[in-house]
C-alpha cells in the first residue's frame, strides 16, 4: 500500500474522495500513496484508521504536499507530477515527460480545514467556492494545450470543519447549532488561499512553460520548420550541414525575447479569434482585411535579419511551404516570418 498521511480529529467533511459519502462525520482523513489500483488501495485505508470511527480515504501517486495556514483556514496542497523541464539548448528548455503526454499527469489536490462549526449546506458552498476558484486560476494561467489536457485528471478535494458540541447524545446534524458565516468575506480569503497554493505548487514542482512548449501545443516541431525553410532555397545544394545551420538559427531566434513575444502574441490572438472571444470580429477562414498576421510576420523577420528579410517573408508567406500551409491564418504568417528571417540570416553569414 505504501505510505499514508492521516489527519486525526473529528470533522464534518464534504469530499469527492474514493472512500466517502459526500457529507460525513469522520475521525480520520486518509490520503494514501499507491502506485496501482487507486480504488482498491483506498478501500484498504482502514488499516490507517487508528480509531474505530468513520473515515474518508483517497489514494494518490504522490504524498508530496505543503500546508498554508491563514487564521482559521488551513489548506493542504498535494502535488503529483509527471512533467519535468529539460534543457533543449543553452538558452531554451522544454517541458517533457518520460510517460509521454498521453499518460502523463499533473494533479494539484486540496484539503481545506476551516476551524469553525459549519452547517452541511455551508460546507457544500465552500466546496463549490474552492472548485470554482481553482478552475478560474488554472484557466487564467493559459497553459499550453497539451499541458491543460493532462492537468487535474485525478485531483481530489475535501473540505473539513468542526462539529457542534453535544450533550452526550448522538449528533443530529440537521438540528445542531452552527456558526453564522459571512460568505462574501470567507470567499475572498479562500480565493486568495487557493490562488497562492497553486502558484506555490508550480514553484515547488519547478514547473514553468516557455516558447518551445507553446510550439509543441500547436503541433509544430523544429524539424518541420527546418524542412519548410529549405523548400524555397534555390541555387544551392540543401545539405545536412545547411539544415543544421537552419536549425541552430531557428533556436537562436526563439531565444530572442522579442521574437518569442511576437510569436506568443500572435498565438494568443489566434486563439481568441478562432474561439470567437472578440465579438466584433469574425475571423473564420483567412479574411483579406485581417493583415495583422502579416505585420507581425514582417516584424519577426525584421528582428532576425533586418529589412532584407522582408523579401523572403513575401516569398514564404505566399508559397506557404511545408507545415506553414496547414497553419491557421495568423500562425502561417508569423512562422513564415520566422523562417524567412532565419533563411536570410544563414545566407548572410
Amino acid at each position: 500500500m505504501g505510505f499514508a498521511l492521516t489527519i486525526q480529529i473529528i470533522f464534518l467533511a464534504f469530499s469527492d474522495f474514493t472512500v466517502g459519502d459526500g457529507i460525513d462525520i469522520v475521525e480520520n482523513v486518509n490520503v494514501v500513496k499507491a502506485k496501482d489500483d487507486f480504488e482498491a488501495t483506498a478501500k484498504k485505508a482502514e488499516v490507517f484508521n487508528h480509531f474505530h470511527g468513520s473515515y474518508i480515504a483517497q489514494a494518490t501517486e504522490s504524498l508530496q504536499y505543503f500546508k498554508n495556514t491563514y487564521d482559521d483556514l488551513t489548506l493542504f496542497t498535494f502535488m503529483a507530477n509527471d512533467v519535468v523541464l529539460q534543457d533543449f539548448t543553452q538558452h531554451l528548455q522544454v517541458a517533457n515527460s518520460p510517460k509521454g503526454f498521453s499518460d502523463a499527469r499533473i494533479n494539484l489536490s486540496h484539503i481545506l480545514y476551516i476551524n469553525r462549526v459549519l452547517a452541511p449546506k455551508d460546507l457544500l458552498k465552500v466546496f463549490k467556492i474552492v472548485t470554482n476558484i481553482k478552475a478560474k486560476v488554472l484557466a487564467n494561467m493559459s497553459l499550453p494545450l497539451h499541458i491543460q489536457n493532462i492537468l487535474n485528471i485525478n485531483d481530489f478535494l475535501a473540505v473539513l470543519s468542526n462539529i457542534p458540541e453535544t450533550d452526550g447524545n448522538d449528533l443530529d446534524i440537521n438540528n445542531a447549532e452552527y456558526d453564522e458565516v459571512d460568505f462574501d468575506e470567507l470567499k475572498i480569503r479562500i480565493d486568495d488561499a487557493v490562488e497562492i497554493s497553486i502558484e506555490d505548487a508550480f514553484k515547488q514542482l519547478e514547473l514553468s512553460f516557455g516558447i518551445l512548449d507553446y510550439l509543441v501545443a500547436e503541433g509544430i516541431q523544429i524539424g518541420d520548420l527546418v524542412d519548410a525553410g529549405m523548400e524555397l532555397v534555390s541555387g544551392i545544394e540543401v545539405t545536412d550541414e545547411l539544415k543544421e545551420k537552419m536549425k541552430s538559427q531557428i533556436l537562436k531566434s526563439l531565444a530572442d525575447i522579442n521574437v518569442a513575444t511576437l510569436l506568443v502574441a500572435a498565438m494568443r490572438t489566434e486563439q481568441d479569434l478562432t474561439g470567437n472571444r472578440i465579438r466584433e470580429f469574425d475571423a473564420i477562414g483567412d479574411p483579406a482585411y485581417l493583415y495583422t498576421g502579416d505585420v507581425l510576420g514582417l516584424a519577426i523577420s525584421n528582428q532576425i535579419a533586418g529589412t532584407k528579410a522582408a523579401f523572403n517573408f513575401k516569398r514564404y508567406d505566399e508559397a506557404k511551404p511545408g507545415i506553414i500551409y496547414g497553419l491557421p491564418p495568423m500562425l502561417d504568417d508569423i512562422f513564415a516570418g520566422l523562417i524567412a528571417g532565419c533563411v536570410s540570416k544563414i545566407f548572410e553569414e
